[in-house]
This record gives C-alpha cells, sequence and structure tokens, in this order.
C-alpha cells in the first residue's frame, strides 16, 4: 500500500489555469513510472482533452499538486476509494486524487478490445474530469460518442466508445 512519487516535473504546455499534477504509483508494480506519468500527461494536455479550450492547462511536478494521478493495487484503490465500493475493479476519484485501479490498467475492458491504449486515456480523463468537478453522463443514443464522463467501464449501452472529453 505504499505509494511512491514518480520523480520528475515539465512546465505547463499551454494557456490558462495551471493545474500542478502529481502522479504515484504504488511500490512494486510491474510499470515503468517514467512512461506512466508521461501518458498522463500527454493525455491531459492534449488538445482534446481538458485543456483544449485554453482554459486550463496541466504541468507535472514530484512536489506539492493540485491534481494526484495514482496508479494502485486493487486492494489499495478499493480503500483509497471506501466507501465507493470497486472491488479493485472500478477506479474514482477522492478529493484531488485520480485513484486508477491496476486491474483495469492491465486489462482494460471488454468494449475496449485491445485498444488499451485508448481504454487508459478514457480512464485518466474520466477520474481527473471527477477531480475537476465534473459529473456522470449518460450515453445519448446507440451509435453515438459516449461522453468520457459516462461510465464506459461499465458497458457502452449502445454508444461507441470515446478517450476524450472533446474529441
Amino acid at each position: 500500500g505504499t505509494l511512491v512519487v514518480v520523480p520528475g516535473g515539465a512546465n505547463a504546455p499551454g494557456k490558462g489555469k495551471v493545474y500542478r499534477v502529481r502522479v504515484e504509483i504504488e511500490k512494486n508494480l510491474d510499470v515503468d513510472g517514467q512512461a506512466v506519468a508521461a501518458m498522463v500527461m500527454a493525455t491531459l494536455n492534449d488538445s482534446r482533452s481538458w485543456g483544449h479550450s485554453g482554459r486550463m492547462t496541466f504541468a507535472r511536478t514530484s512536489g506539492k499538486a493540485d491534481i494526484r494521478v495514482v496508479l494502485a493495487t486493487p486492494q489499495t484503490s478499493a480503500k483509497m476509494c471506501a466507501p465507493l465500493v470497486t472491488l479493485g475493479k472500478v477506479s474514482c476519484a477522492e478529493g484531488n486524487a485520480a485513484i486508477l485501479t491496476y486491474f483495469r490498467w492491465v486489462t482494460g475492458t471488454p468494449d475496449y478490445g485491445a485498444d488499451r491504449a485508448g481504454y487508459r486515456r478514457y480512464l485518466v480523463n474520466h477520474e481527473v474530469g471527477h477531480v475537476l468537478g465534473h459529473h456522470h453522463e449518460f450515453c445519448p443514443g446507440k451509435g453515438k460518442r459516449a461522453p468520457v464522463m459516462m461510465q464506459q467501464t461499465k458497458g457502452l449501452l449502445g454508444c461507441l466508445k470515446n478517450s476524450w472529453p472533446f474529441p
């Protein structure tokens, strides 16, 4: 259950309010922390993500942070997400932490199939979206793109998968 901060930092590349993001990974997980942090930051600073309009941008830090992105084992993520019952299979946001369960990081979901990168981008955008104050949305109709704030992990309900707030 010990979280380790991925060392490193980078200035925010965009305009607008700067959110400092710290990436933390549970000790002994079989991941490259630098690669995870790079993917998180590339996702958040993509033009299709939350900063697309220039209202906000994301800087990486290993110090004081506005947003923590945490990758943790199912057991640790379940404890961090409580009282939400996740069984270690659903990620969550608590306070300023976007808590990603390693179970989903590795397995994804049937609806995303082999597209692990797409699912991971969805996971980061969805949980950071909660930290930014966004709430769940619903499928707008069969064959339409799922909103990133839809609980796509639980199924697409006829919608098309989507990793981005502003595709």
